[in-house]
C-alpha cells in the first residue's frame, strides 16, 4: 500500500486585491496654452521621457502626454537601462483593467486643467494594442487615432467591426520594420483595411517617422 504525504496535495489559491498606485506620465507644452492633445503610448522596454522626445516636431498648440507603462524592469540582466511595458501575459486580464483605469483617470486630470478641444490617441508596437484597448474600453471620443507598427489584440477581434465607419483611424507601418516581415505588414494592412483603417506607409524601420506623423494630423496622408 502506497502512503501519500498530505503534504503533497495542499490546496493553493491564486488571490489578487485592489490597492493604491503610483503611475507616471511626461507632458510637454503644457505651458503653451494648447488646445489639442495627443496621448503617446511607448511600446515595449521604452521609458515615457524618452519616447516624448520623438514628438518634438508638433506644434506647441498640442498638449503632448505620454504615460508610461505599469511594469518597469531592467533591459539587460539585473541593472543598467530602465524599460517599461504595459503588461506581459501573467495576469494580463487584471493589467487591461488596470491600464485602462488609470488611463481614463489620466484624461479627467488633464481635462480638468486645459481646455480641450481635440483629442488624439497615438499608440506605437506594444502600446498600439493598449491605445485600441483604451479607445474600445472608454467613453472617450478620439478625433484621430493612430495605431502605429501593432498588431491587433486578439481579445478586441470579436468587437473590430464596431470600429467601423469611423474615418479618422489610421494604420502606420514603415516597409524596412525589423519586426513585421513583408508577409506580416501585408496581413496586417488587410485586416486594419477591413475595419475601415486609413493606411500609410513610409520607407524605414520600426520607429515614430516625423515626416509621416505630421502629414496624418494635417490630413495629408495618402
Amino acid at each position: 500500500m502506497t502512503v501519500f504525504s498530505s503534504k503533497l496535495f495542499r490546496v493553493i489559491s491564486s488571490n489578487s486585491f485592489s490597492f493604491s498606485k503610483t503611475f507616471r506620465y511626461e507632458t510637454q507644452n503644457e505651458d503653451k496654452h494648447p488646445t489639442k492633445i495627443i496621448y503617446v503610448l511607448h511600446g515595449y522596454g521604452q521609458l515615457a521621457k524618452f519616447f516624448i522626445r520623438k514628438f518634438n516636431a508638433l506644434a506647441d498648440d498640442y498638449l503632448i502626454v505620454a504615460p508610461e507603462g505599469m511594469h518597469r524592469f531592467y533591459l539587460n540582466g539585473s541593472s543598467g537601462k530602465v524599460g517599461a511595458s504595459w503588461m506581459t501575459k501573467e495576469a494580463r486580464e487584471i493589467d487591461i483593467k488596470d491600464n485602462i483605469d488609470w488611463l481614463n483617470a489620466l484624461d479627467k486630470k488633464i481635462s480638468s486643467k486645459h481646455q480641450i478641444n481635440e483629442r488624439i490617441l497615438l499608440g506605437f508596437s506594444q502600446g498600439g494594442a493598449t491605445a485600441i484597448r483604451w479607445k474600445m474600453n472608454s467613453q472617450l471620443v478620439f478625433d484621430k487615432t493612430i495605431i502605429w507598427a501593432s498588431d491587433f489584440p486578439p481579445d478586441m477581434e470579436p468587437q473590430m467591426d464596431l470600429l467601423k465607419g469611423e474615418n479618422e483611424n489610421y494604420f502606420v507601418i514603415g516597409n524596412e520594420d525589423e519586426y513585421f516581415n513583408e508577409e506580416h505588414q501585408n496581413k496586417l494592412i488587410s485586416l486594419y483595411k477591413s475595419v475601415d483603417f486609413k493606411i500609410s506607409t513610409y520607407l524605414g524601420r520600426h520607429n515614430i517617422d516625423t515626416s509621416t506623423l505630421l502629414q496624418i494630423l494635417t490630413n495629408k496622408n495618402n
